[in-house]
């Protein structure tokens, strides 16, 4: 069964915590600033001030961070500062007991993936895909943003959820599907192949999105998860952002919608194509972990209880 946490309220304290890389220089006051301006107290742990080369301190303290916001009942939500690289090392110094017994709302993404597959499937815990302090919020949000973030922060978001205007969702391939979100950045659903914290996708919508990454890139991280069945298994396929996925040399690249098509059709799921979700701005937050109805005939997203 999954824990829905508790929405926020004006005033809640919400540790701030860096599972991944380090924040860049200059941008932890402006951080806390827009979190302030969401009416939300925050509470700022070591790994937001700390570096260990690409990451925000070492292994232990990062995880300890994560560790003590969720045994902190004072604490009624975390925000991750920021992605980059690093919550993958994490996974066997994290006490998932605990945080399963002290269910909060969390939120992240991009490298935040690898945190919100386990907090949905070893705890049962529902999770947020959201924009983070230190990487959208500290310069101004835009007001799309600004209301899906406050709607999953402050009322748990339920119903109808809607691309901003002009910017439909597109169809793939026809059909419904219901079922918990999974996923979230492909490069990091891809990566728990094989490991003991494998992404289960039976029965689930499964989300994804990424950045950076040109055509061939995003073609092997999907043929490595229809591979694994993990296409055959999911109910319905949401594909977000793939921001700056073009091809170096496009005369020698097949297109990302050729790469979809190839790849996803003949899985026999619905496919919603461009969800704003993802590295992009204006942004939509999703809760990963709750059930969803979408229906790729009609371009349509619901998010159900």
């Amino acid at each position: 069964m999954i824990n829905k946490p508790l929405p926020l309220f004006p005033g809640a304290r919400v540790a701030l915590v860096a599972p991944s890389g380090p924040l860049p220089e200059g941008r932890l006051m402006p951080a806390l600033d827009s979190v302030r301006a969401l009416d939300l107290e925050p509470v700022v742990y070591p790994s937001c001030e700390k570096q260990h080369g690409y990451f925000a301190g070492g292994d232990e303290q990062r995880a300890r961070d994560i560790n003590d916001a969720f045994a902190d009942d004072s604490v009624q939500g975390i925000l991750c500062m920021r992605g980059g690289y690093g919550a993958q090392r994490l996974m066997d110094r994290l006490d998932w007991k605990l945080i399963a017994e002290h269910p909060k709302v969390f939120c992240g993404y991009s490298d935040i993936t690898a945190l919100h597959i386990q907090l949905n499937q070893r705890c049962g815990m529902v999770t947020w895909h959201t924009p983070m302090p230190s990487t959208e919020w500290y310069e101004g949000l835009d007001e799309f943003t600004t209301a899906s973030l406050r709607r999953a922060l402050f009322s748990g978001a339920l119903g109808p959820v809607y691309n901003p205007p002009g910017q439909e969702m597109l169809t793939l391939a026809k059909g419904t599907a219901t079922g918990q979100l999974t996923g979230g950045n492909l490069s990091l659903v891809a990566a728990t192949l094989g490991t003991p914290w494998e992404i289960d996708t039976r029965h689930k919508i499964l989300f994804l999105e990424d950045v950076d990454e040109e055509p061939y890139r995003i073609d092997r991280m999907l043929l490595q998860l229809k591979q694994a069945g993990k296409l055959a298994d999911c109910a319905g396929i949401l594909l977000g952002q793939f921001t700056n996925c073009q091809a170096k040399h496009p005369d020698r690249s097949l297109l990302l919608s050729d790469v979809f098509r190839e790849l996803l059709l003949s899985e026999g799921k619905p496919v919603l194509m461009n969800i704003v979700c993802g590295h992009c701005m204006p942004t939509l937050s999703l809760p990963l972990g709750l059930n969803m109805l979408m229906d790729a005939t009609a371009g349509a997203l619901t998010i159900l209880e």
